[in-house]
């Protein structure tokens, strides 16, 4: 028996030559990246005109929001020192200028009015306090309205009935609408007694309007078909007594004490629908969560033109007291 032969298992290691890896490649592409963003910036350069050209010099110099030679990011009415936020974000009203401290504030006023000085231009004028809660104030009653759509989609006691609410934003405020319906009025005919469903209404949208400091006024209105069941009883008296009736159900839900500016009746004198004064929808109860402006001005149309205290007993009868001599 023979011997088998060995098997010899050779190992050959190659040695220099040839290509030195992959590292060119990688220095390659970013040389090629970096000539086409150079490219690109000569043919952006060549794109602008010379008072563009200029901006963007003046932006490399000096990188803050106002005039001047600074090599860091100067205070800027949205921004503290260094072009950082100063506090976290308030999500319950705007971030304005007169949130600054009053530093800041000052400081970046004289810049500005410097700068409208400088380009021969008037100074940029600062937002009034008025200005301030006019903007709050519109955004509170737009957030308002949102919650209010959405409540009408999710309540179980709204959605049935979102079509009879109306809402809407005016220049007294945001307007909640209740409006009849055929065959599901608010009343009953001729009545200033709630139904069930409306009082159902009524609780929920007490619940949304407390959330917001505002003052709401709450008018009642009635179709033209004329009252005629009680003597000395017309539509006036009706659409009076139905607000009240609206007024006393959103107390009872716990509307919060003193939000009610006014309450007043229109009977048929403002109707929705002009070409049928006789449709039900002419007959609601108007809501409107009154803005801060609104308010002040309905409490100004009703105060006296001489103060009562300036009237002294003998100074209120003294007039009347001549005129009867």
């Amino acid at each position: 028996m023979s011997t088998p032969a060995p098997i010899v298992v050779k190992r050959v290691i190659k040695k220099g030559g040839g290509h030195h890896g992959g590292s060119w490649k990688v220095a390659f592409a970013d040389f090629a990246t970096a000539m086409m963003a150079f490219f690109l910036l000569l043919w952006i350069m060549g794109s602008t005109t010379q008072e563009q050209r200029g901006a963007i010099s003046e932006y490399f110099n000096n990188p803050s929001p106002t005039a001047g030679k600074s090599l860091a990011p100067s205070p800027s009415p949205l921004l503290g020192e260094g072009g950082s936020s100063p506090t976290l974000l308030d999500l319950g009203a705007p971030v304005s200028a007169t949130a600054l401290q009053p530093e800041s504030a000052e400081r970046f006023e004289n810049e500005r009015n410097a700068q409208g000085q400088s380009g021969g231009g008037q100074a940029i004028p600062r937002p009034t306090k008025e200005d301030v809660a006019r903007a709050k104030d519109e955004a509170r009653l737009e957030s308002l309205l949102d919650t209010l759509k959405e409540a009408t989609e999710k309540s179980q006691a709204l959605k049935p009935f979102k079509d009879q609410l109306l809402l809407d934003i005016t220049p007294q405020g945001l307007r909640i609408q209740i409006i009849d319906k055929e065959n599901r009025p608010m009343f009953g005919s001729g009545s200033a007694v709630l139904k069930d469903y409306t009082i159902a209404i009524l609780r929920e949208i007490t619940n949304v309007i407390n959330a917001v400091p505002n003052k709401i006024s709450i008018t009642g209105h009635t179709d033209a078909y004329q009252f005629l069941k009680r003597e000395n009883y017309t539509n006036w008296e009706l659409s009076t007594d139905r607000a009240n009736a609206a007024r006393r159900s959103l107390d009872q839900s716990g509307l919060a004490i003193g939000k009610v500016q006014q309450v007043v009746g229109f009977g048929d004198s403002v109707l929705f629908v002009r070409e049928d004064p006789y449709s039900p929808v002419n007959r609601r109860i108007s809501i409107v969560v009154l803005t801060e402006e609104a308010a002040q001005s309905m409490e100004a149309s009703t105060r006296l033109p001489v103060a009562l205290e300036a009237l002294s007993p003998e100074g209120a009868q003294g007039p009347s007291l001549a005129a009867s001599q």
